[in-house]
């Protein structure tokens, strides 16, 4: 079953439910995996769904960090719900241990030792843990182990 597949029956349940919050936020992602659908010319794979469903959930992550600055609790409680839905549809996320450990290993199959190889790390390391984990929990740690 697909992304859109999965959407278009959870929308359904949702309009059953009466369930408008998360009703939108269905039809927002089915809407961005569409457009995205439509741009590439064919089917995503699964790969291109999990980079669509990434996007959006940064961008709420943005959104609520703002809306937090910004000392508007109840608009960050709202996104805050608008990313559980998004996160239903995200692959299972990896503890911090288990980025850590990928983490050690790439490093030590590249060679890298300062912060100059950066950039040769997060190239070897992100195809493993695009989409299951946080990008900033993993430049962090990189960071860590290359001081």
């Amino acid at each position: 079953m697909t992304l859109l597949d999965t959407l278009t029956a959870d929308m359904k349940t949702a309009m059953k439910a009466k369930d408008k919050a998360t009703l939108s936020v269905i039809r927002m992602l089915k809407a961005s995996v569409s457009n995205e659908q439509i741009k590439l010319g064919h089917d995503l794979s699964n790969e291109e769904e999990v980079a669509v469903l990434s996007r959006e959930l940064k961008q709420r992550v943005e959104e609520r960090d703002s809306y937090q600055a910004g000392d508007r609790p109840e608009l960050a409680a709202a996104i805050d719900e608008q990313m559980d839905v998004v996160k239903r549809y995200m692959p299972a996320q990896m503890s911090e241990e288990e980025v850590e450990a990928i983490v050690k290993e790439t490093v030590a199959s590249v060679g890298a030792t300062q912060k100059s190889d950066m950039g040769k790390v997060m190239g070897a390391l992100m195809p493993k843990v695009k989409g299951k984990a946080d990008g900033k929990l993993v430049n962090d740690l990189v960071q860590k182990y290359l001081n």
